[in-house]
């Protein structure tokens, strides 16, 4: 029997006082395509870097075998050891790798290698970190959330390369298209457990069903035996003190059993509040169009968005999805054309950079607006713990400071805010972000049964096949075109999926190669020298808010510190959110002025 790549067994690990792992086991072969799945907070990514050698365990054996090679793609790459993209990439070759490979895997991904880490966008460092982690070819592929900021055209090339592998592979994500599409065999972590299931996503959700309803019998049945043992301990007690003793040992037993056995984990419960009606016509934009210097973003589009409407707007970044979205929302004013909102409109909006939240505020506060213990939800008031359990918080969180939540708890918070507000549009920009297959499900199910109207912004393909009626798609130069249905439906229509620019190696140097036959010449540049010194000047500017960022989120990291000393935690939380008001500020003018730099 040919013995497998990877083996942990018997994984036990402790965080602070509370088990996260528990004899947890994960075996991977060469040429198997496992994927880790999970509840947010499960612990799929320590045992992830458990199996990496990156984190040690409490207890448990680790065997990788003897001359296989492994990469590890974390969640969050780091390249600040680096001069530039190249050098990253190429650093994580070994002796008897091709660096052709490398250079080959970042003109895929849309880089160039020139790139300084300091100025890289989240979706930049992910494509580098893939290339890195990609170029080796290795025997064993571990992957944490690898489309993590990627938009569609990154995500499809991603699959394909994938899919042409054949290295073991552990992937953890939360993209059910993507699971689905690469996943031979399921490994479900759960309350510290893992379970494996040798079948592929599209035959996970059932099983996983059926073995959480067969736990709930179990238990029920538990509880009847020990009612009849109580019953028999009340009025069956005989003579036979030996026999009587063992039984009453039983009984011990089968109470401690109860109190130790873990229930499953709650389901979210999203309620939608329809405002009043709305107007028949929600959105109607009539040949709008917007430019940045000789960077045309949208270009004469004309479309109407009516009353129960679920609209998706898809294109890879830097299509201009959040502009159009600006301009819909009336944020923006277009260049040329109109954008008219219909009547008796009532907007709620889920930004996907988490802003609305002040990081300083507690669970409680954020919720209730620091208004006692009562949150008010369509006209009726709701105790603040009873809210926060329908979107699986736990009571003893109830204090916790929205700075310290992980990425999936702040986008459930996110989602408890929206909907305590009565709405007949609601506009999400990436609601999926960092959430987990449970929660994602009933947010599908809220918004198919949501009377309003709905515009979204997403990468998710299988999001967008559940929720949308239909779908505008970015097609480059600033033109968009409206497909009736989902992102299938669209891809049938259009006969492609959406696409970005690829690159080529020429004279040694990368440089972007359009994806369809060459158009004319970009025109010069129209930037002004005092708009070029300002853009220099921004680099510098944005590089020390980001050190600043760093030192206060280092401060923030300290244990204890909001029970140790609650001044200081406060004053650092606030100064945090000024300087990312900052940032945000300056970033956005940057962006505009690399636009208008690039025409």
């Amino acid at each position: 029997m040919v013995p497998p790549l990877l083996l942990l067994t018997d994984i036990s690990i402790t965080l602070g006082s509370v088990p996260l792992l528990e004899r947890a086991t994960l075996s991977v072969g060469s040429g198997e395509r496992i994927c880790l799945v999970g509840r947010n907070g499960s612990g799929k990514s320590t045992l992830l870097k458990i199996a990496s050698g990156e984190v040690a365990f409490d207890s448990g054996t680790r065997f990788f075998q003897p001359g296989a090679t492994m990469r590890y793609l974390p969640q969050e790459p780091d390249l600040s050891d680096f001069a530039n993209v190249m050098a990253y990439v190429l650093g994580g070759l070994g002796p008897n790798d091709d660096e052709y490979r490398a250079r080959y895997l970042l003109g895929e991904l849309g880089l160039s290698g020139d790139e300084k880490p300091g100025y890289l966008s989240g979706g930049e460092a992910r494509r580098a970190a893939l290339a890195r982690t990609l170029a080796p070819e290795p025997d064993l592929l571990l992957l944490d959330e690898p489309t993590n900021h990627l938009d569609l055209p990154a995500i499809e090339w991603l699959e394909g390369e994938l899919k042409s592998l054949a290295c073991g592979l552990v992937l953890i994500s939360h993209d059910r298209r993507f699971l689905e599409n690469l996943s031979r065999s399921m490994v479900w972590l759960d309350r510290g457990l893992t379970r494996r299931l040798d079948k592929s996503f599209a035959h996970f959700e059932a099983w996983r069903d059926e073995v959480l309803e067969q736990e709930e019998q179990e238990f029920h049945k538990l509880g009847r035996k020990i009612a009849r043992e109580e019953d028999w301990l009340r009025y069956g007690v005989t003579a036979r003190r030996k026999r009587n003793v063992k039984r009453l040992a039983g009984l011990h037993a089968l109470r401690a059993e109860r109190r130790n056995f873990t229930h499953k984990l709650g389901l979210a419960k999203l309620t939608s509040l329809d405002a009043a009606t709305s107007g028949k016509i929600v959105v109607d934009a009539d040949g709008i169009s917007k430019s940045f210097g000789d960077k045309r973003v949208v270009n004469d589009l004309t479309f109407r968005v009516l009353r129960g409407d679920r609209l998706g707007i898809v294109g890879p970044n830097g299509a201009g999805k959040s502009t159009l979205l600006k301009l819909i929302l009336g944020q923006l004013t277009p260049d040329s054309g109109a954008v008219k909102l219909g009547t008796a409109l009532e907007v709620v909006t889920l930004d996907q950079q988490r802003a609305d939240l002040n990081s300083g505020a507690s669970l409680s506060d954020t919720l209730t607006g620091g208004n006692g213990d009562q949150v008010v939800v369509g006209g009726q008031a709701r105790h603040v713990i009873g809210y926060m359990k329908d979107f699986l918080f736990k009571p003893e969180q109830v204090r916790t400071p929205v700075g310290t939540l992980s990425g999936g708890e702040r986008g459930r918070l996110l989602l408890a805010l929206a909907l305590t507000k009565s709405s007949n549009l609601l506009v999400l920009d990436e609601p999926t972000n960092d959430l987990d297959l449970e929660t994602l499900d009933l947010l599908q199910e809220m918004l198919g049964d949501y009377p309003g109207t709905v515009i979204v912004v997403s990468h998710d393909r299988d999001f967008l096949d559940r929720v949308c009626t239909s779908v505008l798609m970015s097609e480059g130069q600033g033109r968009w075109v409206e497909y009736a249905g989902g992102y299938s439906d669209m891809l049938a229509q259009r006969g492609e999926g959406v696409t970005a620019a690829k690159v080529e190696k020429v004279e040694n140097r990368i440089v972007p190669k359009p994806s369809k036959a060459p158009t004319a010449a970009p025109a010069k540049a129209k930037i002004s020298f005092k708009e070029q010194h300002e853009l220099r000047q921004l680099n510098d500017d944005i590089a020390k808010m980001q050190v600043q960022v760093g030192k206060l989120n280092d401060i923030l990291a300290t244990p204890d510190l909001y029970t140790t000393d609650a001044k200081k935690f406060a004053q650092a939380t606030a100064a945090l959110a000024e300087w990312h008001a900052k940032l945000e500020k300056a970033e956005e003018r940057w962006l505009e002025l690399e636009m208008l730099k690039e025409g």
